[in-house]
């Protein structure tokens, strides 16, 4: 450092440009697919402050002034893309101070808006102006990196002037010059990715505000600015998010469709049509939605928005704002493929949804160690075992599904409590709140082996073996009479449907489960002719679940036996005209079976019809 400063300034300048310039190639003439970006530019970041220190070493001079303000400029890019947002603004501000100071303009205490017009206005006319307009565009990707909107809106006339006082770009001829200091990238391209993500945040904050036309007008102003594609399909996407809040859900298709068109990786608007077809009630296009939305996920780079060459960060560095990262969510390709797979099982196109499960399974196998960490949208992997066996099932495949219904079993059965105690919740607290992590791990486990043994209950009553369907029935009912429901102030009791509420999912899933397992025994009691064990196993059943369709039939069917048909007749014409509640929030498990002994409704109108006539 003795050394350079015994060297006359115009020497020290032309090597600090030299210095500051062969930074820039490097960064410039990297290998565009390295992965190790970050690591790059923090290398990169801690040369150009070293260099920064030696040219703030001596006072600051207007003939040194451009190049100290590009060297600043390099090195805020730099601490913007680290997400080093206090430093950039800390070293900006120390920067103008600087500059106040060299034009003999002292710095008022004011509002940031007001410091930055006192700067503004007091480099007019002079040979840096251009390079304090670069460090005001900085200034501006700070404020829209930290999401202060407000900040950005106060200083909206100097960023509004910025387009005409830029400077063009360096041509190349001068872009080699050694007296050129270079810059990390071009003022002009990162203007016009402040302009665009200031357009699209804006919009998502007014549309997370209610102001969905206001909104629309702006992001549709967007869409025509010049950016890389990933932003204007960004506009797209919030544009339809916008007529979707206004009940012009075809028109939002039109713009997701738009978006996609516009960037095929633009996933989240493929998400976005996939909610819309939701809501719409179209499973078949939902599904095919999700199909294309889970193989465009499998895709390389589909995870991080698009980051040019020359471009030192990510556009996501000044995408931060929460209401915009709601709009662009989209889930895991293997909680989308989750969700394929319901949806297959669910509106019958049940091969399909084996698949999908199959394909899943092995997916969580390969990556058993990662997958829970980073999809929280995922059951767990015991229920997804289950609902994978129940696809098997209606797939006609119950050994299949008895083999995943053992690893359940064998994962859980050393697990489980001699007895489960469920708290009534006190009013306004969430049920989950009620039970610390390990009673609630102790609940699902009880009711995870319950299903296992009631689905392979099913799978033996699908293969005609009805004394070991009534073994596993018997397994099942056995571990749900352990539980217990505590009420306010009273002591634990044996769970009743009059104690069901909607509030109360675990209760709902132990009723519906208890009166599966009874239905299932009574069932199988009835292929043996065991009538009077049918009979009663099957009136249990109905008051555990009193909506159990089958069991209700077969109730009939075993009164009609036992010859008390007029009884059968009221059973079964109750059935036909009783309302039957949405199961679309039970789990896929504890449907009802598709399978097994099934009763022909029209064959039981036509036995009323001759009783009547009889």
């Amino acid at each position: 450092m003795s050394n350079e400063r015994q060297q006359s300034p115009s020497k020290l300048s032309d090597r600090w440009i030299q210095e500051n310039n062969e930074l820039v190639n490097k960064w410039k003439n990297r290998e565009p697919s390295s992965r190790d970006q970050n690591h790059a530019i923090l290398l990169l970041s801690s040369e150009f402050h070293k260099l920064l220190r030696k040219i703030q070493g001596l006072p600051l001079l207007e003939d040194h002034t451009r190049l100290e303000l590009c060297v600043v400029y390099n090195v805020c890019l730099l601490s913007i893309a680290l997400s080093q947002m206090s430093e950039a603004e800390m070293l900006l501000t120390q920067t103008m101070e600087r500059v106040l100071q060299m034009t003999s303009v002292e710095p008022m205490a004011s509002s940031p808006p007001e410091f930055w017009r006192t700067v503004v206005t007091s480099v007019e006319n002079r040979p840096f102006q251009s390079s304090v307009q670069n460090l005001l565009c900085v200034r501006w990707a700070i404020c829209l990196a930290n999401c202060t909107l407000e900040a950005i809106e106060g200083l909206q006339g100097e960023f509004s002037s910025l387009s005409a006082g830029l400077q063009q770009d360096i041509s190349e001829a001068r872009r080699m010059s050694s007296n050129v200091p270079l810059l990390v990238m071009e003022p002009r391209k990162l203007l016009e990715l402040l302009q665009i993500c200031t357009l699209i945040t804006q919009g998502a904050e007014r549309l997370n505000e209610g102001g969905s036309s206001a909104a629309l007008t702006g992001l549709q102003a967007a869409s025509s600015l010049p950016a890389p594609r990933t932003l204007v399909a960004y506009t797209h996407l919030l544009s339809g998010s916008c007529l979707a809040h206004t009940g012009r859900p075809q028109m939002a298709l039109q713009c997701f469709r738009k978006a996609v068109e516009t960037d095929f990786l633009c996933v989240c608007a493929l998400y976005q049509s996939v909610l819309i077809f939701r809501c719409l009630g179209n499973t078949q296009a939902e599904i095919q939605m999700l199909r294309l939305l889970h193989s465009t996920l499998m895709l390389p780079s589909t995870s991080e928005p698009f980051t040019a060459s020359d471009q030192i960060f990510s556009v996501s560095v000044l995408l931060r704002s929460q209401a915009l990262r709601s709009l662009l969510f989209v889930p895991t390709a293997l909680g989308v493929l989750h969700s394929l797979a319901q949806k297959c099982v669910l509106h019958s196109r049940v091969s399909e949804g084996v698949e999908c499960y199959l394909d899943l399974l092995a997916a969580i196998r390969s990556e058993e160690h990662s997958v829970r960490s980073e999809d929280s949208h995922l059951p767990r992997l015991p229920e997804l075992y289950l609902e994978a066996a129940t696809s098997l099932l209606m797939a006609e495949r119950p050994v299949d599904c008895m083999t995943l219904c053992d690893e359940v079993i064998a994962t859980t059965a050393e697990l489980l409590p001699e007895r489960v105690v469920l708290e009534e919740p006190e009013e306004g607290v969430e049920e989950s709140a009620m039970c610390a992590e390990g009673e609630q791990d102790r609940v699902a486990m009880l009711f995870w082996t319950g299903a296992a043994y009631l689905l392979q209950g099913h799978c033996c009553g699908h293969l005609q073996d009805w004394k070991q369907a009534v073994a596993h029935y018997t397994r099942c009912i056995n571990l749900l009479v352990k539980v217990r429901v505590k009420e306010k102030g009273g002591q634990p009791q044996v769970p009743t449907p009059d104690v069901c509420n909607e509030k109360r999912a675990d209760l709902q899933i132990l009723q519906r489960m208890k009166g599966l397992s009874l239905a299932g025994r009574g069932i199988s009691f009835a292929q043996t002719d065991q009538l009077r064990h049918a009979q009663r196993n099957l009136q249990l059943s109905l008051h555990a679940f009193p909506e159990n369709v089958g069991a209700r039939l077969w109730c009939g069917e075993v009164l009609w036996r036992l010859d008390r048909k007029r009884e059968a007749a009221a059973i079964w014409e109750k059935t036909w005209n009783i309302s039957i509640r949405s199961a679309e929030n039970i789990p896929v498990y504890l449907r009802e079976p598709q399978s097994g002994p099934m009763l022909d409704s029209a064959e039981l109108r036509r036995r009323i019809r001759e009783l009547d006539s009889s």
